[in-house]
């Protein structure tokens, strides 16, 4: 009797202290690295990546912007640092989003601020096609001066910051429109003109 009682004892035991033995190689095995690989690759799909931040970071770069001045008639160049890549439409985009925000040195900016760039796109052929918000045209009244300022401020940054940029055509709301407030004909594209820049 007393050996049965014996080997019923430590046959409970014996599970007992193997399944502990296996669960403490299971647990050693998912803190030393199993978990920590699937944790770092749910950060990595999850998290999304912040631009590069203006200012000194190797992953930004410098613009010249046009704006206008109130002692004169001409488009005055601003420097400005906008996040690097990944293309050069979402670059120019950038530019454009800050020529749109204005100078930080007391200049004007012949864009009305609640205008949106929707999208620029730079074909091979060197053109660039440039769409903007219905704000563009509604939130402002153009004379003939300040509607042509308008438009080089925004052709002038695209390529002169842009190499690929030769022409830009610009669309109000993804259509052509004829003009921006009756003055300058929106129908074509538009070459640089930096005889409108300040020297």
């Amino acid at each position: 009797m007393a050996e049965k009682k014996k080997s019923r004892i430590s046959r409970p035991a014996l599970v007992l202290g193997v399944l502990s033995v296996v669960l403490i190689v299971l647990a050693i095995i998912f803190f030393a690295g199993g978990g920590r690989e699937k944790v770092d690759r749910l950060i990595d799909a999850n998290v999304p990546k912040a631009p590069a931040v203006a200012g000194g970071s190797a992953e930004a770069r410098t613009v010249t912007l046009f704006f206008l001045d109130d002692d004169d008639d001409f488009l005055h160049r601003e420097t400005r640092q906008v996040a690097a890549g990944p293309t050069a439409d979402e670059e120019a985009e950038r530019a454009l989003a800050e020529l749109i925000k204005g100078s930080e040195k007391g200049l004007l900016s012949p864009l009305p601020p609640q205008t949106k760039v929707r999208q620029v796109f730079i074909g091979k052929d060197g053109v660039a096609t440039v769409d903007l918000s219905r704000d563009v045209a509604e939130k402002f009244s153009y004379g003939s001066t300040m509607e042509l300022a308008a438009v080089y401020a925004v052709v002038n940054t695209l390529a002169f910051n842009f190499k690929a940029v030769k022409k830009v055509v610009i669309l109000v709301e993804g259509a052509e429109r004829e003009t921006l407030g009756g003055h300058v004909d929106l129908t074509r594209a538009f070459l640089p003109d930096y005889s409108l820049v300040a020297r």
